[in-house]
């Protein structure tokens, strides 16, 4: 009874531990392929020396470099508009003519009043010779000239403060009076802008107060117009420092031949400063930025101890960037020259990873890339 009992046990061990052992290999197995998961195709480049002159960033707007609103000195009624909107005037041109009809014939007046003074000086001049009439007289007649010829040139002048012209060449704005319009002193009829050359202003900490001279070169884009750079110079610095902001104001000058930029434009400015620094590079793709730390993924050429072939792994590695020069990015600390660097697809990666590169499709970073307009 014994034994019939210890040989169905047995059995029953059997029966259970040989599907159990076979299923325990066949998940070691399968575990075994997971973990040996075929190599990622990424693309790469390598961390190179450059010389990049430096800069100094900041943001700026546009200013004409003269701008008016031409508006009314005098009120009356608008006799003539001698523009459209939007047209070029020249120094002197007519733009709004406002009625003086009756300082016309204030003037015809004045005039004749001048005249008869005039004669009336000249008859006093020649019978003081002849000692006929006194000094006295001679001097009063003098003085009544003087005031006749003062009241014809200020009744000219009131004709010319209702006679508006452009005091310089410029692009005229909308025109904001009509024909007709009863206008009082102070009523602006149009802007007047003259924009080529242009300038532009922008504010700088007061720690770089001292690199900032006239004649320093500046590049200036804006989003008005993409991909273009225009390239002016500092003309002016502020001496005085903003005691709120504690930074200083400067000027450049840029020229604007095609008059792409205009007035009240926003603008990023590049402030090119005379020395240079050699700096490591990188294409801007490479980094996966994090708020504990920036890194990147360093390609590593390591042998398989198992069986002696090299492959290609990953190394997760802390950097310090630096300066931004259009798809590059400055390595201040964490990488060396030489160095082989993931350039695409970095937030699907992790360290050790098995990689395969394959530039084929890689990104043509570059240093002042222009983007299409599509």
């Amino acid at each position: 009874m014994l034994k019939r009992l210890v040989f169905t046990l047995l059995g029953l061990a059997v029966l259970i531990g040989v599907p159990t052992l076979i299923k325990l290999k066949q998940f070691e197995t399968m575990g075994s392929a997971q973990m040996q998961m075929p190599p990622e195709t990424v693309t790469s480049d390598q961390v190179r020396s450059v010389r990049w002159t430096n800069t100094v960033t900041a943001t700026g707007s546009l200013v004409a470099v003269q701008g008016v609103t031409v508006t009314a000195e005098l009120g009356g009624k608008i006799e003539e508009i001698a523009f459209a909107s939007g047209d070029r005037a020249k120094t002197g041109d007519l733009l709004v003519r406002i009625d003086v009809s009756a300082e016309e014939a204030q003037l015809r007046s004045a005039e004749a009043a001048a005249k008869l003074a005039r004669i009336n000086l000249d008859r006093s001049r020649d019978l003081r010779a002849n000692k006929t009439v006194s000094q006295a007289d001679l001097d009063t007649a003098e003085a009544n000239f003087k005031q006749a010829t003062a009241q014809v040139d200020n009744v000219r002048a009131t004709i010319a403060k209702k006679t508006l012209r452009a005091p310089f060449a410029g692009q005229l704005g909308l025109r904001q009076v009509n024909l007709g319009q009863i206008v009082e002193q102070g009523t602006p009829a149009v802007t007047l802008q003259a924009i080529d050359p242009i300038y532009v202003d922008f504010s700088l900490p007061q720690q770089q107060f001292s690199i900032l001279t006239p004649g320093t070169e500046v590049h200036v884009t804006t989003d008005a117009a993409p991909g273009k750079v225009f390239i002016g110079k500092i003309i002016a610095v502020n001496p005085e420092i903003d005691r709120m902001t504690r930074s200083v104001r400067v000027r450049a000058t840029l020229s604007n031949n095609d008059e792409l930029l205009r007035p009240g434009m926003f603008a990023n400015v590049e402030v090119m400063l005379s020395d240079e620094e050699e700096v490591l590079a990188i294409p801007a793709t490479a980094v996966l930025y994090a708020p504990y730390g920036d890194t990147v993924f360093v390609i590593d050429e390591v042998e398989d101890e198992a069986s002696g072939k090299k492959q290609q792994l990953l190394r997760q590695q802390v950097v310090r960037l630096g300066d931004t020069r259009g798809d590059f990015v400055a390595v201040v600390t964490g990488l060396e020259e030489g160095e082989s660097v993931v350039t695409s697809g970095v937030f699907k990666l992790r360290p050790k990873m098995a990689v395969v590169v394959d530039n084929t499709l890689a990104l043509d970073a570059q240093m002042e890339p222009t983007p299409a307009n599509e």
